[in-house]
């Protein structure tokens, strides 16, 4: 095998599978970190609702939309390995739509900013939506 043999086929090959292993590895320690996240949501979740006679519904639903975020990003790393190593592009829309329902919870002084997130919500519905109109058209 010459040089030239080895540059054309060989060491794509193993750049692409150290690249593919580096990633991996980070997403999988992402993966550890997300879950620690929500085990910490879960313990604030249940501190909340069992040793505080009074559970505050803003900060309640802001716990519950954020172990949802987090959860989504668990279910978006599982994709990740179950697809190939790749992202679908739906589940960062629906990590964004839960990430402005935080931010309507959380930030919801202004009427502007409000009006806003939901506009930003909508956009995502509608490209979420044309994301499954086109998965759609590539099956048909």
């Amino acid at each position: 095998m010459n040089t030239q043999d080895f540059m054309e086929t060989k060491l794509p090959v193993m750049v692409t599978n150290i690249l593919r292993i580096i990633l991996s590895t980070t997403v999988i320690m992402l993966a550890v970190i997300d879950l620690v996240a929500v085990l910490k949501v879960i313990y604030g979740l249940s501190i909340m609702i069992f040793t505080s006679g009074n559970v505050v519904p803003a900060a309640f639903a802001e716990q519950i939309v954020m172990f949802f975020l987090y959860f989504g990003f668990l279910a978006l790393i599982s994709q990740y390995f179950k697809s190939g190593y790749h992202f679908p592009l739906r589940y960062f829309i629906y990590a964004g739509i839960t990430a402005m329902l935080r931010l309507i919870i959380v930030d919801h002084e202004s009427a502007v900013n409000t009006i806003l997130f939901a506009g930003a919500i909508l956009l995502m519905v509608i490209a979420l939506c044309l994301v499954f109109y086109s998965d759609k058209l590539k099956n048909f």
